[in-house]
């Protein structure tokens, strides 16, 4: 195994991703790289740019768009990615050549991609970035403490529907300007996905006194994780808003029901015991009605659906009359008093299925 001293003014010509916006670039790094050494998930990587394809830019740790150059080198994190409008790709086996998956930092391997894609950005991996006594950092190093536990917990909503882009981020994003209008201190988090800073400012800008993602628990992604991984992830995070002293939290789970991560999360005892009720995303009505069947089987109460599909009104009516939960747009998520009404309903709800629960 090689290892290789960074000089600082090496770390300071890096392009750092925000996948790694949490990582201290003041301390003293090697760079390890063998034959033999498989990334980890999360595992840093520095490597260099080889070639420019979709991905021209990277989002680096301000969450600035930084233009790529054939040359530049690059600190990103070796993960997979599940994005069925964009790449699927696999963490690398090896530290051979892979691919810019993510604008926000993932390097991988590409498996399949949308017909809309062009040919993933190219990266030579110079090796793993490591400590000052050679031991590869992690994302994981840099996550967030071990939450203090709380007895009482917030009120939480989670967000969830039937594909990306199908409307979930402006869906949490609205729900959080209701909240927040209402005067309620409001914590959003995003428990799964690709790393990525606009859907956490996007939080913000809608008035969340308190944001956390993945990235914070130290996961670069999601896809591919163990089931426990993911649970503890969405766990730590909500205890760490608890902690925060908000009133509410509006929790987002990425991709849609039929993924299997995205699936399995709903279904899971400690997920379901921190989340009070769902509202649904959808493009269409029929995905909507999908969806919400799929959510009843887990035992969650379903309080709305939204998404897409509220862009056209003939879509979203189509929707009203095959559901049995009422569809709303961007605008009355907004509202201060259904926001606040939607989180009594979810509050009750939960009291009513403990209530019918055997003594």
């Amino acid at each position: 195994m090689l290892t290789i001293p960074m000089t600082p003014q090496r770390v300071g010509r890096l392009k750092v991703a925000y996948t790694a916006r949490n990582l201290d670039l003041t301390q003293p790094f090697q760079v390890v790289h063998g034959r033999d050494l498989a990334p980890r998930h999360g595992d840093l990587m520095v490597a260099t740019v080889a070639g420019i394809g979709q991905h021209q830019k990277l989002e680096v740790t301000t969450s600035r768009r930084c233009t790529l150059y054939v040359g530049d080198e690059v600190l990103v994190a070796a993960a997979a990615r599940y994005a069925p409008d964009q790449f699927e790709a696999e963490l690398p086996e090896d530290l051979g050549p892979c691919d810019l998956v993510a604008a926000g930092g993932v390097a991988a391997r590409l498996r399949s991609s949308h017909a809309k894609m062009a040919t993933p950005t190219s990266l030579h991996p110079v090796g793993l970035l490591a400590d000052a006594d050679g031991r590869v950092i992690n994302l994981s190093d840099l996550a967030l403490p071990v939450p203090v536990p709380n007895l009482q917990r917030p009120p939480t909503i989670v967000v969830v529907g039937t594909s990306m882009n199908a409307g979930k981020t402006t869906a949490v994003a609205s729900l959080v300007r209701g909240l927040t209008t209402a005067r309620l201190r409001v914590g959003a988090c995003k428990v799964t996905g690709t790393g990525a800073g606009g859907d956490p400012w996007l939080y913000h800008d809608a008035g969340a006194a308190e944001v956390l993602d993945f990235t914070d628990a130290g996961l670069a992604a999601t896809y591919r994780i163990p089931l426990p991984a993911l649970v503890d992830c969405a766990t730590s995070l909500h205890a760490h808003l608890t902690g925060r002293g908000v009133d509410a939290i509006v929790i987002e789970i990425a991709d849609g029901v039929l993924h299997t991560e995205t699936a399995a999360l709903l279904e899971h005892p400690r997920i379901q015991a921190l989340a009070d009720a769902v509202i649904f995303a959808a493009g269409d009505a029929a995905g909507a009605l999908l969806g919400v069947s799929r959510v009843h089987t887990t035992g969650l109460p379903v309080l709305a659906v939204t998404g897409l599909l509220t862009a056209s009104p003939l879509a979203a009516r189509e929707a009203q009359a095959v559901l049995d939960v009422p569809v709303y747009g961007t605008a009355d998520l907004s509202d201060p008093a259904l926001s606040v009404s939607l989180l009594q309903k979810a509050t009750a709800a939960v009291q009513q299925a403990r209530c019918a629960q055997p003594a």
